[in-house]
Parts: C-alpha cells; sequence; structure tokens
C-alpha cells in the first residue's frame, strides 16, 4: 500500500546457509517480541526460556543453563524497560539491561555462539530532525537509555559474533507483564471503548514497530554473516497522535481525540522528541524486509 522507494527486493534466503537448522536459546520466550519469535524462527529448534527458568541477572544459572543447551545462536529479549521506574531504580535497569548482557556475551563466545540482541532508540536524545542510522553518535538522557548504551557496548566490545538491533515503539499481539497484557495500541482501543477523552502527544515522533515484522526480519538477519549493529524499525514516520488516529481510522470508531505536548505529561524520564531510526544498513545488505507502518498496523487489527 505504502510503496517505500528505498525498499528492499524480495530476497533469495536459500543463498544464505541453505536448509541449516539452528539450536536458538530464546530468553524472554513469553514476552511480546518472544512470542513472535518463537513463530518467526519455528523452522529451528528453539528452546523458549522465561524469568521461571533462569533470571538473566543470576550470571552463574544463565552460563549454566546455557552451556547445557550449547546453542548455536543466543537471543536476548529481556529487558528492564519500564523507563519511568529506571528514575528511581538505576541498579536495577544496569544490572538486567548491561551487566546481564556483559555476561550473556562472555558466554556465547564461550560456547561460539552468535548472540542477538536488541535495544531503542531512546540511545538518541531526539534532537535530529532526520532519521538515526547505525552511524548517528548515542546521546542518551535518561537512565533507562543509559542503561541500555551500556548494554550495546558490553555487546560491541566482548561478543565476537553478535546481531545488535535497535528498533522502536514495539506493539505486538502478546503484551508484556509490565504492561498488564497492553500495548499502545489495545490501550487507545480499550480507552475508546468506554468513551474516554483522549489527548495523545504529537510532538514526538517515532516508527511505531510490530512484533510480527521484526521478528521476521531477525529471522532473515540470523541466517547471514552479516554481523554488526542494525535499526530495524517499520518505515515511515509518525507522532503518536497520528498513530492513534490511525488505529482509530481503521476500527472505524469515532472518538474525541485530541493533540496535545510532552510538556503536559511530567513524566520521571525524558522521552526524545525525534525517534525515528534509518534502517540503513539493511537496505544497503538488501536484506530489508520491513514495511511501512500503516500496512503493519492494518495487518495487526486484522488479524
Amino acid at each position: 500500500m505504502f510503496k517505500n522507494c528505498n525498499e528492499a527486493q524480495p530476497i533469495n534466503l536459500s543463498y544464505y546457509f541453505p536448509r541449516i537448522v539452528m539450536n536458538i536459546a530464546l530468553l524472554g520466550a513469553n514476552g511480546q517480541l518472544g512470542q513472535d519469535l518463537l513463530r518467526a524462527l519455528s523452522m529451528h529448534e528453539v528452546k523458549p526460556l522465561t524469568r521461571s527458568h533462569v533470571d538473566v541477572t543470576d550470571h552463574t544459572k544463565v552460563q549454566t543453563v546455557l552451556i547445557e543447551l550449547r546453542p548455536d545462536v543466543i537471543i536476548n529479549t529481556t529487558a528492564f524497560h519500564r523507563v519511568d521506574d529506571c528514575e528511581s531504580q538505576p541498579d536495577t535497569a544496569f544490572r538486567v539491561n548491561a551487566d546481564a548482557v556483559g555476561n550473556l556475551a562472555s558466554v556465547a563466545n564461550k560456547l561460539d555462539s552468535t548472540i542477538v540482541h536488541f535495544s531503542t532508540d531512546y540511545v538518541f536524545d531526539g534532537k535530529s530532525n532526520v532519521p538515526y542510522t547505525e552511524d548517528s553518535e548515542p546521546r542518551p538522557l535518561s537512565v533507562y537509555a543509559k542503561s541500555k548504551l551500556a548494554g550495546e557496548k558490553n555487546i560491541q566490545s566482548e561478543a565476537r559474533k553478535y546481531f545488535l538491533v535497535r528498533t522502536c515503539g514495539l506493539y505486538g499481539k502478546v503484551g508484556t507483564s509490565s504492561k498488564a497484557g497492553r500495548n499502545f495500541v489495545e490501550t487507545m482501543l480499550a480507552k475508546a471503548r468506554r468513551g474516554e477523552k483522549l489527548q495523545v502527544v504529537a510532538d514526538q515522533q517515532v516508527s511505531p514497530t510490530y512484533t510480527h515484522d521484526l521478528a521476521n526480519q531477525i529471522a532473515v538477519l540470523i541466517s547471514t554473516p552479516h554481523f554488526g549493529l542494525f535499526h530495524a524499525t517499520n518505515e515511515g514516520v509518525c507522532s503518536w497522535f497520528e498513530f492513534a488516529k490511525a488505529i482509530f481510522e481503521l476500527n472505524k470508531l469515532n472518538v474525541n481525540l485530541s493533540p496535545t505536548t510532552s510538556d503536559i505529561y511530567k513524566t520521571p524520564a525524558i522521552r526524545p522528541r525525534y525517534s525515528v531510526l534509518e534502517n540503513a544498513k539493511l537496505k544497503k545488505l538488501g536484506l530489508n524486509q520491513m514495511r511501512h507502518w500503516r500496512d503493519a498496523l492494518a495487518a495487526y487489527l486484522n488479524d
């Protein structure tokens, strides 16, 4: 529907390691991205791991579990991502988002495994007016962002084989426990159905990303030898207000919706005003599979 002039042509995946089934350890398998990764990686042997199996901050247990599994690929979707709580719990934020990541990188090296780790658009300060590429300089504003950047540096300095993937504005069919099973889309729909008057910020620019699409992109990426840092978001740009408006339009809901500014919502953590990431490296390699955010949203709602 929304054709991107930089959109990659469909690629022949048989070019990359044809018919190889990988053993994959998936940490955070019960989250919204984890659940979509289980689906997208169904051609592989995936061991889903949740916190009930292993707490990523327990370094010894993590090493024991992973050494026993001996995976070809370790995918880490775990994070302490309650952005405002990170401001009052910096030790927890760095323990989960940085120290645990460094430990995973160390284990991956011992096993000669590839590690896949996810980071965030929040590592940038939002002062740009053009999309951030993998070469853009991070300037984190919040404890959450600083802890995620520290995790990135641990991956880049310690892991021999890694895919470090920054993304933005995730929503998926399976909510996370910290959000009580809700994402932005479901929260907006629930409020609309209760007849609430809605004000949504219009001064934060993002590229909301459907976890279904991101999981499919990861399935493609890990089948290649192109290790390194990647940006992976749905294409296009919108404000949270525009995203909410599209949600209601696609559902044919008449909602009392109006734009507002970030200054109205005083939060402990500073959010970047511009969080748009460019999938520059994916496009350069001809691997970009991410569709426009409106098409992704329509698919989510149709499902």
